[in-house]
This record gives C-alpha cells, structure tokens and sequence, in this order.
C-alpha cells in the first residue's frame, strides 16, 4: 500500500469521477483506475462501486474512507514538521469562512500570515455554517470560522470566539424601544434574521421552540449588514447579536426569553493537523479574542 493510492481514492470519492479526480490532481485517469485496483486487490475488498454513472462507495469503501483520510492527513503533518525545522512553515491551508464576514481581525490575521509566511497558501471558501461544518468534517476544508447555536457536529472540535444572546435590533424611538423584550413581543412586527444554516437563525429558532413559539421570519438575508439597513429603514426588526449592530444607530433590545446563544467558533476534524493549519488556527484564535 503506497500513499499516493489512498490520494488517489480519496479525490475519486470527493469528486465521484475518475475523470473529475484525474483532472484535480493532474494525472491520468488511467493511472488512477490502476493504482486504486492495486489497492483493492492487495487489501482484498473492493472499495468502489462501478456500476452506475457516479462512483460509490461499497460497504467496505465507507469504513476504509476515515482511516484513508486520517493516514494522508498524519502524511502531511509529518511532511509539514519537517519542513518547519527547516526553519520554514510551508503547505496550503483551505479556510472557511462565513458569508459576507468582515471581521476585520479576521481579515487582517488572513493578509498577515499571507505576507509573514509566504511559504502558506491560503485559500479561502464562503459558505453558510452548516456546509462549512459537513466540509471540514469530510476534509475538504482544514479551518472554518463558523456561526452556530449548541453543540457543532460530532467529529468537529470547536473553538468558541464568541457567545452571546440574541437581540431586537430598533430604531430609536420605537415601539419595541424597551429596556428588555419577549420573543411573543414580535408578533405584529415583520422579523429580519440571517439565512437558515446560521449560528444566530439557530439560536433564535431554538430559542422559541423551547417556550412553544413557531419561528417566523419574515425576511432573511445572508449579511447582518443587510438586515440592519432594512431595519434602519423601517422594514422590521431585526434580530442578531448584539455586536452585529455596533457602529449603527439601532438600538439593540434583549429578550428575557431566548435561552439559547449564537456562537461564533473556529472549527478543526479532530485529528493531526499541519503545522501551517496549526499556525492560522492560533493566530486567527489569538486575534479574534483579543
């Protein structure tokens, strides 16, 4: 068993194509047919199912996966160590990030390690929380900031940057401009909130599930910077974390009510990772709570 094949088999689940996985990693599809039937052949099992239009995997596929995945990740590690007592941080780090983030300590700990150590490549994904999670659960991502509400997915370790309440955010001046609110205090108001897949969506839905409240949300949108224009201009409440409406002239009301916090959280698989993904871990880690 050679490291290359267990690559290769990798990129053909995460792709579904021999083809799709060819062209990823700059091979032949020949090349990678024969090396994953040598694999197969010198473990016994057949690891793929061939027969339809997407490959699949056989039962003996979908317990092999992980500990392929684990074996390459450890690989990398141990090529990445190496090079670090060379006095060099080298690899690529694929990072996740929340849609329409701009956390300036975010943005400023991605362009510095970029400029610190030019021998990490950083590429960057947006995406909503949940499909950042399923990401680097299944490898395709190293590192994710993620918004989320409770626990996050098993096989994810989770670093919490941020956890606070929900709030209203108002007008001056508005009715619900109160020292404090219940959540059944929105009934006649048109609700804002962040897209379903967020850590603030979750936490408010989670939040009036637990009194016996439906959830409604009137209009949503991927950027609490959307949300907080539209209620600056009259179009409802909107209801985020607190210091999503720093810098506004809303005013952000709690409500006495909503059990359940968002959070805001780097996420990693549990497992050995490279050193240039322990590096942007730690310094995003150190800016971000700071």
């Amino acid at each position: 068993m050679e490291i290359h094949q267990l690559r290769y088999f990798a990129a053909i689940v995460d792709e579904g194509t021999f083809t799709a996985a060819a062209r990823r990693l700059h091979v032949s599809q020949s090349g990678i047919s024969t090396q994953v039937a040598k694999l197969e052949s010198e473990l016994g099992q057949q690891l793929l199912d061939r027969s339809g239009r997407r490959i699949r995997l056989t039962a003996a596929g979908e317990a092999v996966l992980p500990l392929a995945k684990n074996a390459l990740a450890a690989f990398e590690a141990i090529t990445h160590t190496a090079a670090e007592f060379a006095d060099a941080v080298r690899g690529r780090v694929r990072l996740g990030m929340i849609m329409g983030c701009s956390i300036p300590a975010f943005l400023d700990t991605v362009a510095d390690v970029g400029r610190t150590h030019p021998g990490v490549e950083i590429s960057l994904h947006e995406g909503p929380s949940d499909d950042l999670q399923a990401q680097t659960l299944s490898g395709s991502l190293d590192l994710a900031l993620i918004g989320y509400a409770g626990t996050v997915a098993a096989g994810l370790e989770a670093s919490v940057v941020i956890d606070e309440p929900i709030t209203a955010a108002v007008p001056a001046g508005h009715p619900l401009d109160r020292p404090d609110l219940r959540l059944g205090d929105l009934r006649s108001e048109k609700i804002l909130c962040l897209s379903p897949g967020t850590g603030i969506r979750a936490a408010y839905e989670d939040s009036c599930h637990r009194i016996g409240l439906g959830p409604r949300v009137d209009v949503d949108a991927s950027s609490p910077a959307t949300l907080l224009r539209l209620a600056e201009r009259g179009a409802g409440v909107a209801v985020l974390s607190a210091s999503s409406a720093q810098g506004t002239a809303l005013r952000t009301v709690p409500f006495t009510d909503a059990a359940t916090h968002a959070r805001l959280g780097l996420v990693t698989r549990r497992g050995p990772h490279s050193p240039a993904v322990q590096l942007l871990r730690s310094r995003l880690l150190a800016a971000l709570r700071a």
